[in-house]
């Protein structure tokens, strides 16, 4: 995953951002160090000395500003920076410094030896902490290596051309090389700042790609939200002295359940109702086909009888064996108000009768579609709606959300909310329903989709 993030399009722009804030404050520091030549030149007046710093600086200065011109380059996708930009780079910025010790031993302002350890020497460590921003831990070992050798061909130099003994400024060779070292240490430390630097660039875009994705499968679920959505019937059709009344809320954004209706062509509605195993995008992309599968048979010249069979066949041969869907469809004929109903592993298929106050639950013809082709399925339940009379499609999710002591709501309180809905319409029902459910569970968690369809009769009033 690291190699995925080195190579992406952001890291190699965060990569060139920072080496341009590296080189607007090498800028910064040349800046600085023009006034101060200018300044020091000036007040012990060597033209000599003060030409050739601003020689060096300018030359400098322009280099950098050429760096930074390659770079902007880069960053505006104008050109790319060559592999080997950033090696040859940290070579010749760390030699700056070397030029301008050799600067001043060749203009004895100070003796060799001073210059040894003149403040200028300091040049070197502010470049090898401003290599940090180089996001890279061996660029910024280079730069102190290439310091340390710049430094220490310099003491050679002075060394060979004024021997120590005859320089009273001078100290014992090993010092010098102790500076060496201690320019080395510094950029030790300076490759494990930008190495920890790299690490937290790294996971912040990390983070940015993961936040990214998030926001891009977000969108993508609101997306399929709307179309699952939308596929729900906009509204009831107008029965007369019948009502028909459906409610969804998945689980997350998508879910495995779906409701539909549609007529006829013989005048007679179908009202149909389906649960995929499970909740999310994998169920809602099954219970998606289930309707169209459905839709199509009902729509076809077969028989009303075999539409499980029908069902079943395409959907195991679709589905692996771990998905299956629960599925129920009632026939209402508002001519006569027979009623057949079909389920396959459906329930519970709640059927209220005004005229006893009882509620039946009516069982399935057969096993969930999906789970074995070739299933034969029972003869459809048929019955009559009389006035009052209620028939509840509701999904599991009602039945088996708990309450946060564990207790599910069950069969037994769909059915108390049935008996005391009597007299209302379709949708107050279902209202009812819902708000029962949501009380009994105290705010926890919904971990199944909820949807229920709710078939009924009004009542005949002298």
């Amino acid at each position: 995953m690291n190699r995925e993030i080195l190579k992406s399009d952001a890291f190699q722009r965060a990569e060139l951002k920072s080496e341009t804030y590296r080189i607007y404050g090498i800028l910064i520091l040349l800046g600085a160090l023009l006034v101060w030549t200018v300044l020091r030149s000036l007040a012990i007046g060597h033209l000599r000395l003060l030409l050739a710093q601003l020689s060096l600086t300018i030359v400098a200065m322009v280099y950098e500003l050429f760096m930074l011109w390659t770079v902007r380059r880069a960053l505006a996708g104008e050109a790319r920076v060559p592999s080997t930009f950033s090696l040859i780079n940290a070579f010749v910025e760390a030699q700056i410094p070397t030029l301008t010790l050799v600067i001043l031993i060749r203009n004895q302002v100070l003796s060799p030896y001073q210059v040894l350890v003149a403040p200028a020497m300091l040049a070197y460590y502010f470049f090898i902490i401003l290599s940090t921003l180089r996001i890279s831990a061996r660029l910024s070992f280079f730069t102190a290596l290439s310091s340390a050798i710049g430094y220490i061909g310099v003491v050679w130099y002075v060394e060979s051309n004024n021997p120590a003994q005859i320089d009273p400024a001078g100290f014992p060779l090993p010092v010098y090389y102790v500076y060496a070292l201690s320019i080395l240490v510094s950029g030790g430390v300076a490759a494990f700042v930008a190495s920890q630097i790299r690490t937290h660039v790294m996971a912040a875009l990390r983070e940015s790609e993961l936040q990214s994705e998030l926001e891009q499968v977000k969108h993508d679920l609101d997306v399929a939200q709307s179309i699952q959505q939308g596929l729900l019937p906009a509204e009831a059709p107008d029965l007369g002295e019948y009502e028909i009344s459906g409610w969804n809320k998945p689980a997350d954004q998508t879910g495995g359940d779906y409701f539909d209706w549609h007529k006829l062509h013989d005048g007679v509605y179908a009202i149909s109702l389906a649960d995929a195993t499970g909740h999310g995008i994998g169920p809602a992309l099954v219970s998606t086909s289930c309707r169209a599968y459905a839709r199509a048979s009902l729509l076809s010249n077969g028989t009303r009888e075999s539409v499980l069979d029908q069902l079943n066949g395409l959907l195991a041969d679709d589905l692996p064996s771990n998905r299956f869907v629960t599925f129920v469809v009632i026939f209402l004929d508002p001519s006569s108000s027979e009623v057949k109903i079909l389920s396959a592993g459906h329930g519970p298929i709640l059927w209220y009768r005004h005229a006893t106050d009882v509620v039946e639950n009516i069982e399935a013809q057969g096993i969930p579609l999906g789970m074995m082709a070739g299933f034969p399925y029972e003869a459809a339940t048929v019955g009559r709606l009389e006035p009052g009379d209620v028939l509840a499609l509701v999904t599991d999710g009602f039945s088996e959300w708990e309450n946060p002591e564990g207790e599910d709501f069950g069969i037994k309180r769909l059915e108390d909310v049935l008996r005391s809905s009597k007299g209302l319409s379709a949708e107050q029902t279902i209202s009812n329903l819902r708000t029962a459910v949501e009380q009994f569970c105290c705010g926890t968690k919904q971990l199944d989709d909820l949807t229920a369809v709710i078939i009924q009769r009004k009542e005949q009033h002298a």
